[in-house]
């Protein structure tokens, strides 16, 4: 081959081979281009469905209650973070933060490139993950839906869901959820615990100098706490105002002010996990998911302010009572005496105080004083018997029989195992007599008992409808809260109304979420009612209930005492009183969670129940305006009682006077007969 001729083969091999290496450089550039569009692609796809609505739900708020006067009583919590607004937080904290743990966070969109390309880096030159350039976002991305743990697969998770957060969520809603969540060291979550836990005070009282510090305790809280290293994080605290200073959020004269400070810690105000009047509060909780259709999130985390009817003076004389254990009958070593105690408003059913249980209080333990269902035993008799006798037009100076009866098997006793023939409608009521209820239920018909007793708010069974409702044998039975809504009727003309705790529910913006609007009911006439009145008094001054006397006061009411469920042992399973007085009206329950042959009351009710009654009521006097029953309504029938127990007595009296001659009679002939028996064996 001739030269010329090589010369030009090789210049057409190498056009030829330039040209291949251009498309094989186009084919790797639009392969790489193709690359990057699909890597893009698929991360678009990752962010747009990865699910962020996490963060739709507010940081949780305690949830504050109130008394009617305005004054906090308690706050209440299912979490360990306390949610603040952004208007809330101070500008130099936020702009604390941002100097020291995000320069650029108005700037980016989630990602902090340049510092991400450093922190791989250092990464790759240390052999593992020492550093993570991250962003607030990025931060809040890891702390909310993320591991602290250290791998690429959770790094780039995390810059998947920084991504979608920024495209979600503003600025300043990424701000207020990263403030809320991250922590502050010494138990604090968030910014408003960590204001309160160490500087004892709101964040939005803070200072410059303040926020500095909790600005500086985010990257390493167990090592920077004020309260574990106070050299370190003063140190901290002045490497953020530089910062600041640098960033200019802050002036020259406003930098030296802060950092000439001395750090000044406070004494924590966080809120007790252990809240005042636990049993009232569960009574809250309660009412304002059942009544107010709230859920139990909402109610502990919504930061909601409850307005209630309690009266912390009373509550914290039942309070007082029931820390004193010399109050009560003496436990069995294995099992604690439990009672409860509930006292309402006669005249709106607000609920002043509660306490429904013995012992240690613990996180949902049952409340005995709304919950209970036990019989109630005499202390139903008003209900059942006397009121409804009375709307059937018996008078309280009426003759009831009072001697052994036996209707259809049925055959009740005196516990004094004594009759009297006849006794007043007052004086069966106020000696708590047993066989006069029932002879007199039978008169005016059990479904008069019945009506009368659901009429006051008392649910009965089918099983319920015998002679049997005329001493508080009920199938199931009723709680103390029932029983004291169900007398206070009697202390408010006829009209109960129902008993409730909450009078107002507000959201955390102030909007009203709910008021009572509870429901009145004239059970009975006013005059019926004070006739009840006036025998329930007598049966704390010459009967059953005269432990439950108060100096200066009127105080009506009725023991009950209800039997074992076994035979062979002289006790009994539930003590009651049920009482008022013109301002309030109450009820005492006592008796075992098991009753059985090892643990039952001693004693009656007339011992236990109403002493507790009158200590609470006494305490609370400063309370409790009207001292005095107007009994205006029953003039005429109170003469009529009087003359009646006049008689009765005079009677009564004739009646001892002959039964004493027939004795002595009787005792003359039998020594009669005794001496002619001896003279004749002599």
């Amino acid at each position: 081959m001739k030269r010329s001729e090589y010369k030009e083969q090789h210049k057409k091999t190498m056009k030829k081979n330039r040209s291949m290496k251009k498309k094989i450089i186009r084919f790797v550039c639009v392969g790489v281009v193709l690359a990057v569009l699909c890597v893009l692609l698929v991360l678009n796809l990752f962010i747009t469905f990865s699910d962020v609505s996490k963060l739709e739900e507010p940081a949780p708020r305690s949830t504050v209650i109130y008394d009617p006067n305005g004054e906090v009583i308690s706050t209440v919590s299912n979490s360990k973070i306390e949610g603040v607004s952004i208007d809330q937080i101070p500008k130099t904290l936020i702009e604390a933060v941002i100097s020291v743990e995000d320069q650029r966070f108005y700037k980016h969109h989630g990602i902090n490139y340049l510092r991400m390309g450093r922190a791989l880096l250092e990464n790759a030159s240390k052999g593992k993950i020492v550093s993570g350039g991250s962003t607030i976002t990025q931060q809040l991305a890891k702390n909310v839906f993320l591991t602290q743990e250290r791998t690429y697969s959770r790094k780039f998770k995390e810059l998947i869901l920084a991504k979608k957060i920024e495209r979600v969520y503003s600025k300043e809603e990424i701000m207020e959820r990263y403030l809320n969540q991250i922590y502050f060291g010494d138990g604090a979550w968030g910014v408003q615990r960590a204001a309160q836990t160490y500087f004892g005070k709101d964040v939005s009282d803070l200072t410059l100098s303040e926020s500095a510090t909790l600005a500086g305790i985010i990257k390493a809280p167990s090592n920077l706490s004020p309260k574990k290293n106070m050299e370190k994080s003063v140190k901290r605290r002045n490497l953020v105002l530089s910062l600041m200073l640098r960033e200019q959020y802050v002036s020259q004269e406003e930098y030296d002010e802060a950092i000439g400070q001395k750090l000044e810690l406070a004494d924590s105000t966080v809120p007790h996990d252990e809240e005042n009047y636990p049993y009232y509060i569960d009574r809250v909780i309660d009412e304002a998911v059942n009544t107010y259709q709230l859920t139990k999130d909402q109610v502990l985390s919504g930061g909601l302010h409850i307005t209630t009817e309690i009266n912390p003076v009373v509550q914290n004389a039942l309070e007082d009572v029931y820390a004193d254990n010399s109050n009560f009958p003496k436990s069995t070593p294995d099992q604690l005496l439990q009672s409860a105690s509930v006292f309402v408003n006669p005249k709106t059913g607000g609920i002043l105080a509660l306490v429904g249980g013995r012992g240690e209080y613990t996180q949902g333990r049952f409340n005995n004083a709304t919950d209970l269902i036990r019989q109630p035993g005499s202390a139903l008799k008003p209900l059942a018997v006397y009121t409804p006798a009375l709307e059937n037009g018996y008078h309280m100076s009426d003759l009831l029989m009072d001697e052994p009866i036996d209707v259809g098997g049925y055959s009740p006793k005196n516990i004094d195992q004594h009759y009297r023939g006849e006794v007043t409608m007052y004086e069966a009521l106020a000696q708590s007599y047993n066989v006069p209820p029932v002879w007199l239920l039978n008169q005016i018909g059990v479904q008069e008992g019945v009506d009368s007793v659901e009429r006051f708010g008392i649910p009965l069974t089918k099983n319920d409808r015998t002679l049997g409702l005329a001493l508080g044998g009920l199938d199931k039975g009723t709680s103390p809260l029932r029983m004291a809504q169900a007398f206070s009727a009697f202390a408010n003309d006829g009209v109960m109304e129902e008993a409730h705790a909450i009078t107002e529910i507000k959201d955390s913006e102030g909007k009203v979420l709910g008021k009572w609007q509870g429901e009145s009911v004239q059970v009975t006439d006013a005059e019926v009612a004070e006739q009840m009145t006036h025998m329930l008094q007598g049966v704390v001054e010459e009967g059953t209930g005269k432990k439950a006397q108060i100096s200066g006061m009127d105080v009506a009411g009725k023991t009950g005492t209800t039997q074992l469920p076994f035979e062979g042992v002289d006790g009994s399973k539930d003590h009651w009183f049920v009482g008022y007085t013109p301002d309030i009206a109450g009820a005492v329950w006592l008796g075992y969670d098991h009753t059985d042959a090892d643990h039952y009351l001693t004693s009656t009710s007339s011992f236990t129940a109403p002493p507790i009654f009158a200590k609470v009521v006494s305490q609370s006097a400063s309370e409790l305006s009207t001292k005095d029953f107007d009994l205006s309504l029953i003039k005429d029938e109170l003469k009529e009682l009087e003359k009646q127990k006049k008689k009765t007595k005079k009677e009564r009296g004739k009646k001892e006077k002959k039964k004493e001659k027939d004795e002595k009679r009787k005792d003359f002939w039998e020594s009669i007969e005794e001496w002619g028996q001896k003279w004749f064996n002599d």
